[in-house]
């Protein structure tokens, strides 16, 4: 998909190529908007935003902060209560969780603290504590979180390594497929959102960081250690 905008696109002529922020392969051009610049990935198949055109770590904080994700709404609570039914599917209250990218409401940690878990809290904004990220832990919750990841190798590097063995990376996000129209996804509408993942993105994922399995379901995905 390679569409330049009905109306009108960016003043600068953009690349054909871009080096994939998350596989570090070329990836060519595939859709331009007024200030911003998509590519898709050949070899990982992810779609990113340009690093040129990432808005502000100034206008990026105030973003979060107007995002509508208070730990008291009904409908923010049903919506990330996939991630912690699996959760707690698969691990007890005596296990040691990580929220990683936990935000200006850490909800997960919220419903999951309510039940006896026991969560540490990491946010590069909201709740920057470098030593929790010196711990090892049996799963690790980033809930609508990788698809702002600005250097995705690094993080997903990061992660892992802070599983124990056996533990349980639980990513939530919406994954982009061929039948989606980008130009009209609301997903991509959110300035902070600067790479989409496709199911081939995710055991990509899987096989370079040395995760042992992958399961899927909608916008779940579970990477085990």
């Amino acid at each position: 998909m390679l569409n330049r905008n009905d109306s009108a696109v960016p003043q600068k002529s953009a690349n054909l190529t871009e080096i994939c922020t998350l596989c570090r392969s070329n990836a060519e051009l595939f859709y331009e908007m007024p200030g911003r610049v998509y590519y898709h990935c050949g070899k990982c198949s992810a779609i990113f935003l340009s690093p040129e055109c990432y808005v502000s770590k100034e206008a990026e904080e105030k973003r979060y902060q107007k995002h509508e994700n208070n730990i008291s709404e009904p409908g923010y609570r049903k919506f990330v209560e996939p991630m912690v039914l699996k959760i707690q599917e698969k691990f007890g209250p005596e296990h040691q969780g990580l929220d990683f990218g936990s935000g200006p409401g850490p909800i997960i940690t919220k419903l999951l603290r309510d039940r006896g878990y026991s969560l540490e809290l990491y946010d590069p904004f909201f709740c920057n504590t470098p030593a929790v990220l010196e711990k090892k832990y049996d799963f690790i919750a980033c809930c609508e979180v990788i698809e702002h990841f600005h250097h995705p190798e690094k993080e997903f590097r990061l992660l892992r390594s802070l599983l124990k063995p056996q533990g349980v990376l639980f990513c939530m996000t919406a994954l982009y497929n061929e039948v989606i129209d980008f130009k009209t996804w609301h997903y991509k509408d959110d300035p902070t959102h600067v790479i989409y993942y496709h199911t081939n993105t995710l055991f990509w994922i899987k096989s370079q960081f040395g995760f042992s399995a992958l399961e899927t379901k909608e916008r779940l995905a579970q990477f085990f250690a």
